[in-house]
């Protein structure tokens, strides 16, 4: 197994084709240790688009992370009523996905998982995912697509891999 240390995304190891490491991020208030995975084939150098992406990400974060979040709200309020239905039972579907009234109500119910800095592409925009794991959504999770330090997308995960 492959390691590096590298200056910017520190301590990283090759595995299932990214460079992962650890980052930490601050979401809903809550500051978390989370994976982190550059995209980036093991015998090549990461790309300056890819460390501006990530440095920008970490200068910007609070303000990033705010319209992460905002994004996450609307996307959750247009869909969660559809995930109770599913649930069917409304006590359980209280317990897996309380009412959201607020932002600061998404502290229990959605949690970082994975930052990816993405390969550049033609375009060259500076492009992030942030994966999360949701209590009603064990599978799909939600993805955060970013573009350019903005939000672009939210969705399922497989919007960001």
């Amino acid at each position: 197994m492959t390691r590096i240390n590298d200056e910017l995304f520190g301590k990283l190891e090759y595995k299932n084709n990214f460079w992962r490491g650890k980052t930490t991020i601050k979401m809903f208030g809550v500051e978390k240790e989370i994976l982190l995975s550059v995209d980036a084939y093991e015998n090549t150098d990461f790309s300056n688009v890819q460390k501006e992406a990530f440095l920008n990400f970490i200068q910007d974060m609070e303000n990033i992370m705010n319209k992460a979040e905002k994004h996450i709200y609307d996307y959750c309020i247009e869909n969660y009523e559809e995930y109770r239905e599913m649930i069917g039972n409304k006590l359980e579907a209280d317990q897996v996905v309380s009412n959201i009234h607020a932002v600061s109500d998404f502290k229990k119910l959605v949690e970082p998982a994975e930052l990816i800095v993405r390969r550049v592409r033609k375009n060259g925009k500076r492009r992030l995912g942030l994966l999360c794991d949701v209590c009603w959504d064990i599978e799909n999770g939600i993805g955060v697509k970013m573009e350019d330090e903005g939000v672009e997308e939210v969705g399922y995960q497989d919007i960001v891999l």
